[in-house]
C-alpha cells in the first residue's frame, strides 16, 4: 500500500519503499510524530494515512526543503502550478535550462525551483556544496515527473498532512526539543559516508558524536524512536553500528536491489539498519529470521 501513496519528492534514499517494514515496528496512538530529517518525509507521509499520531512534526535544516514541504502542504494548487510552469519551458535538446534553474535556485532559493531539481537531477541524488548550493548535474535521459503526475502527487500529500502538520526549519535536536514520552521520533539521517570525507553531498553535515550525543538525550528524557541509519550494498558497508551502551534494538532490513549498483551492472542488495529505543516495536519472525541471517552474512 505505501507504493501508492502520494510522493510528490522523488528523493533518493527515501523511505517510501520500506515504509510499511518500518512502520511494523512503529507504535500506534502517539500524541505527536516527529520527522526531525524530513527530506521527503516519506514516513510522515505514511503515518499519517495510518492515523498513527494525533499531529505531526516535520523538519530539515535546509530552509528551501522545510518551505517546499510547506508550501505541498498548504498551498498544494499554487505549487502544482508553478511546477507546471518550470517544468514546461524545458525542452528535450536544451540541458541550459537546468543550470539556469540551478542557478536560479542558488541565488533565491525558491522551492519550486528545487523541486524541479530534485526531479531533473541525476538519480534524484539530491546534493548540496557549501552555504547550502544545489550542486548536482542534469540527467539528460529523461525530464522529470510530468506537471499532471505531480499535481496528482501534491495533492495528495497535501490531502493527508494539511492541518494535521507543522513544518519546522533547524538542527534535528532543537526541532525535537518538546517532544516527549508520548510522542515518537523517526530519524533518517543521511549516511556516515555521505557527510564526512570526501563524498560531503549535503549542507549540513552530521558527525556521529553529535547523533549518539542526541539519542542518549532522547533517552534520558524517555522519548521513543527510531532510527534509520547504517548499512551496507554488496560489500560496501555505510558506517559502523551505533554503540552497544544505548541499549538499542538493531534490525537489519532487505532494501531490495541497488538502483546504483544496477546501472553499474551489478546485482547487488541492499540492507539498512533500523535502530529502535527500548521497548519500541515488536519484530516479527520474519524481520528476525532476515536479520540473522544478515548478521551471519556480515560476520563472515
Amino acid at each position: 500500500m505505501s507504493s501508492k501513496l502520494p510522493h510528490p519528492i522523488p528523493y533518493q534514499g527515501s523511505k517510501r519503499n520500506l515504509s510499511s517494514l518500518i512502520g511494523e515496528h512503529v507504535p500506534r496512538n502517539v500524541d505527536t510524530w516527529f520527522e526531525p530529517f524530513a527530506g521527503s518525509a516519506a514516513m510522515t507521509i505514511w503515518a499519517a494515512h495510518h492515523r498513527v499520531a494525533k499531529r505531526y512534526v516535520i523538519a530539515d535544516v535546509l530552509p528551501a526543503m522545510a518551505d517546499l514541504l510547506s508550501a505541498i502542504i498548504n498551498a498544494p494548487l499554487d505549487t502544482a502550478a508553478r511546477y507546471r510552469d518550470v517544468w514546461e519551458r524545458q525542452t528535450d535538446q536544451d540541458q541550459n535550462y537546468f543550470y539556469f534553474v540551478r542557478e536560479r535556485y542558488n541565488t533565491h532559493k525558491d522551492p519550486v525551483d528545487l523541486l524541479y531539481l530534485i526531479c531533473r537531477c541525476v538519480k534524484n541524488a539530491v546534493r548540496f556544496g557549501g552555504n547550502g548550493r544545489f550542486t548536482q548535474s542534469v540527467d539528460k535521459r529523461r525530464l522529470g515527473m510530468q506537471p499532471h503526475k505531480m499535481h496528482a502527487a501534491i495533492c495528495g500529500a497535501s490531502a493527508i498532512l494539511k492541518g494535521k502538520a507543522e513544518v519546522r526549519i533547524g538542527d534535528w535536536l532543537e526541532t525535537t526539543f518538546d517532544a516527549t514520552v508520548s510522542d515518537f521520533v523517526y530519524m533518517d539521517p543521511p549516511y556516515l559516508g555521505t557527510t564526512i570525507g570526501r563524498d560531503k553531498r549535503y549542507a549540513e553535515q552530521l558527525q556521529s558524536d553529535k547523533l549518539i550525543y542526541g539519542l542518549q538525550a532522547l533517552l534520558d528524557r524517555g522519548v521513543p524512536f527510531a532510527l534509520s541509519y547504517d548499512g551496507m550494498t554488496g560489500e560496501k558497508v555505510y558506517g559502523p553500528p551505533l554503540p552497544e551502551s544505548l541499549r538499542l534494538t538493531r534490525l537489519l532490513l532487505h532494501a531490495g536491489l541497488s538502483s546504483q549498483a544496477t546501472l553499474a551492472g551489478r546485482a547487488e542488495e541492499t540492507i539498512e539498519s533500523l535502530y529502535l529505543s527500548p521497548g519500541t516495536g515488536v519484530a516479527r519472525d520474519g524481520i528476525i529470521r532476515r536479520q540473522k541471517w544478515t548478521q551471519e552474512r556480515l560476520a563472515i
